[in-house]
């Protein structure tokens, strides 16, 4: 059983490191932007370095080309290592907002860095360094309390401060972000707590799930840093869904006023969806306005009363409540949008018959775009439906 896991965890180590490069690939450009995300990403990325010198194949590898360049490997990999420790802490301060704190994961990390240089030079000529089931780990003891010393103090501060902030932030993404960061975190605290019970008592019983815990930890922290991308990505497709429901309700509206559109409209909707006549995280936002402006002006053609008239239509063909409202907006722009095409007069001002529905009032106290939206998406469907079937010859 104790073979069987330390195996599984063996196999998932070249998977996780390429999750975390993937991950980091993908992420580069927006987090380097960033200095909140900066932090993570360092710390992710030197992370996967130490990782990548961990592999098993890497470290067979580094042991066949003999002790010199296994020493190499193992001390790179151990600098690496608290490298990332110390970038967990400065990512934790920068999110938080601590000065202190960055400061002083900074000084910590130096004298991480210095004590273990200090510690290798001192110990006897060794190869790679290892903390081994049996005997005495290498270069010294001291030298792996040092290393382990700096992973679980960053990995403590890190665990606490991601699980506090991750309940107390409004951005559900944010809050994704550190949970997952968190819990990636407590695996590798549990790593290195084993690699403590072992250096210090000599415990051997946690060995084999070792190889398992810290690829878990590398694939969560790949997802954590990933949680930003994954919530564009659905943001994108919610605009795209409803920039393609509102397209037909737009398209004609904007034929009878055509001067509130920003841009003339596209041949079809799959052409404005692929290749957009405004940056893409401005498309429904642009609809949505023209869209309005187009009924405000359309309201000028609207006899008064009519919008109640048509709410009573609605209402007698078994319309549900909550789309009463849009069914009859839907009604009346139909109406309102031949009168315009067919060139008869409207009532300017006061005398216009139509009060924008509240769902689209921009008078409302928290401008909230996307009920706009969904009202309008509403709006559009409605339309469609009353729509004249085309006449059969």
């Amino acid at each position: 059983m104790a073979a069987d896991l330390t195996a599984f965890g063996n196999w998932l180590a070249v998977p996780s490191v390429v999750c975390l490069w993937i991950a980091l690939l993908l992420r580069a450009p927006g987090a380097l932007r960033s200095p909140q995300q900066r932090g993570l990403w360092l710390a992710v990325a030197t992370a996967a370095a130490a990782m990548t010198l961990n592999l098993p194949d890497v470290v067979t590898y580094a042991m066949r080309r003999g002790p010199d360049y296994a020493h190499a490997i193992g001390l790179t990999r151990n600098l690496i290592g608290v490298l990332s420790a110390g970038a967990v802490l400065y990512f934790v301060a920068a999110t938080t907002r601590g000065r202190r704190l960055q400061l002083v994961s900074c000084v910590a990390t130096a004298g991480w860095l210095a004590a273990l240089l200090a510690l290798d030079a001192a110990a006897p000529e060794h190869g790679s360094h290892t903390m081994p089931p049996v005997g005495d780990p290498v270069p010294s003891l001291a030298y792996w309390l040092v290393l382990i010393s700096a992973h679980l103090a960053a990995n403590t501060v890190c665990v606490a401060l991601c699980w506090r902030y991750s309940r107390r932030t409004e951005s559900r993404g944010l809050a994704a972000g550190l949970r997952l960061f968190g819990l990636g975190t407590a695996l590798a605290g549990v790593f290195w707590f084993a690699y403590l019970l072992k250096g210090l008592f000599g415990s051997t019983w946690a060995m084999p799930a070792l190889p398992l815990l810290m690829n878990l930890h590398g694939l969560l922290r790949a997802a954590a840093i990933l949680v930003p991308t994954l919530f564009t990505f659905r943001r994108g497709a919610a605009d795209i869904a409803t920039a393609w429901r509102l397209w037909p309700l737009w398209r004609d509206l904007v034929q009878a006023v055509p001067h509130v559109a920003l841009n003339k409209p596209r041949a079809g909707r799959v052409v404005e969806l692929l290749w957009p006549p405004v940056p893409r995280n401005l498309l429904v936002y642009r609809k949505v306005i023209e869209t309005r402006d187009a009924i405000l002006i359309l309201g000028e053609y609207v006899a008064p009363g009519a919008l109640e008239q048509a709410r009573g239509q609605v209402a007698g063909r078994g319309v549900p409540e909550q789309r009463r409202t849009a069914a009859a907006l839907a009604s009346v722009l139909r109406e309102a949008r031949q009168a315009k095409l067919d060139g008869l007069p409207g009532r300017p001002g006061e005398a216009a018959g139509l009060e924008l529905p509240a769902a689209i009032q921009t008078t409302k106290a928290d401008g909230d775009l996307a009920d706009e939206a969904a009202f309008l998406v509403d709006v559009a469907q409605e339309y469609a439906a009353a729509a004249p079937a085309p006449s059969r010859k």
